[in-house]
């Protein structure tokens, strides 16, 4: 049974820093391309981040390019994200997902990924 499990989420004020972590299991972590998506209240899912299998490349939606930084231990079969000069509009319910595509492939539409975590909420206040 695949299982993706986020945590590190909370509350932060505006310019603060979190980690998010996503600890996999039930899946051979290397060979997924891995992404992260978020959701705001009323808005749809949408791309952050992506990391191939091998982390070798990386891709960020453009709002977050040079704030947040996506990584993975492949050793530890799990996923990261950095997230540092936290805005408002940053705030929402933070997801991990593994690709049902080549490792090589960043997904960056909730349609191209398999498996889902439950979802981490991350409230960034003023």
């Amino acid at each position: 049974q695949v299982q993706l499990v986020e945590s590190g989420g909370g509350l932060v004020q505006t310019g603060g820093s979190l980690r998010l972590s996503c600890a996999t299991s039930g899946l051979t972590f290397r060979n997924y391309a891995m992404g992260w998506f978020r959701q705001a209240p009323g808005k749809e899912r949408e791309f952050v981040a992506g990391i191939t299998g091998n982390g070798v490349r990386t891709r960020y939606v453009d709002s977050v390019t040079g704030r947040f930084t996506i990584t993975r231990d492949n050793a530890k079969n799990t996923l990261y994200l950095q997230m540092n000069s936290l805005n408002l509009e940053d705030t929402g319910a933070y997801y991990c997902a593994a690709s049902g595509g080549f490792a090589g492939v960043i997904p960056t539409t909730a349609s191209q990924c398999r498996y889902w975590g439950h979802g981490i909420q991350v409230t960034v206040s003023s």
